[in-house]
């Protein structure tokens, strides 16, 4: 199977593999889809730690360290608290990699500014103590669709950006 054929589950874990990396995910708006993806895949245990469900603030705060002020100050749904989920989740589980999602999968629940299939996607590298090589990635995406279809998307993104990363 050519590389741009097989499903981007795939490409990750194969990705992973060859650079002895792990993962780790947070999951709001995906509830653990992502993990699901990732464990399709026959010997995802070489990669893949755990995955977190954290839908509720306090989830989002007492599981991957989010910040009650980054909370109240830019709502579930934004960039500053992706990122904080996937730098809590990669180092909660020590991984390598932390990915991370907080979205509005609808059919409710959005506003003009942040619309029903808006999410912030976060990537976050763990590099080794005092390189200086850790960091994290955020990207606002939209989708549309049924409340199934933009968690799919969302899910499906979460590991290309991931798979960007891995690059």
């Amino acid at each position: 199977m050519n590389t741009d054929e097989e499903a981007i589950e795939k490409r990750v874990g194969d990705a992973l593999r060859e650079s002895d990396a792990t993962v780790a995910t947070a999951e709001s708006c995906t509830g653990g889809l992502i993990g699901s993806l990732l464990t399709d895949v026959p010997g995802s245990s070489d990669y893949f730690d755990r995955g977190l469900v954290t839908y509720s603030y306090d989830a989002k705060m007492e599981h991957v360290g989010v910040t009650r002020e980054v909370l109240d100050e830019h709502g579930a749904v934004s960039e500053p608290v992706a990122r904080q989920m996937a730098r809590g989740v990669r180092d909660v589980a020590g991984t390598t990699w932390g990915v991370a999602t907080t979205g509005i999968a609808g059919p409710s629940g959005g506003t003009e500014e942040k619309p029903v299939g808006t999410v912030f996607i976060g990537v976050a590298y763990a590099g080794k103590w005092t390189s200086g090589e850790s960091y994290s990635v955020v990207a606002r995406h939209e989708y549309d669709g049924s409340r199934q279809e933009i968690k799919n998307e969302i899910a499906r993104q979460a590991l290309s950006d991931l798979f960007d990363e891995l690059q």
